[in-house]
């Protein structure tokens, strides 16, 4: 895998996620996989949550943002990350499992 600047938003993500604990994996999108599915799924605490990792200013595709509110009316959270947000996505995670029931 090629060291840019995305890939790079995807190592970082997947640093947290470990530290986490959180169960993760790349969809595969060629063959029988879907095109759009976010770049990493995530389950952590009984959520789930589909991560789209872009670089700089780039923009989710049409059909990304199609999938990213599906996962969103389906009950499941859905965030486009870069470099100005992945610093918090653990912050991000804890916040929105975050139940004082338990």
């Amino acid at each position: 895998m090629a060291d840019t600047p995305e890939v790079r938003v995807k190592k970082k993500l997947v640093t947290q996620l470990k530290a986490l604990g959180a169960y993760y994996f790349y969809p595969v999108t060629g063959g029988y996989g879907a095109s759009g599915v976010p770049d990493v799924i995530c389950c952590y605490k009984g959520r789930f949550f589909g991560f789209e990792c872009k670089a700089g200013a780039n923009k989710p595709t049409k059909l990304q943002e199609i999938n990213i509110e599906a996962i969103r009316k389906a009950g499941g959270h859905a965030i486009v990350v870069n470099e100005l947000n992945v610093g918090i996505m653990t912050q991000y995670l804890v916040g929105v499992t975050n139940d004082p029931a338990e």
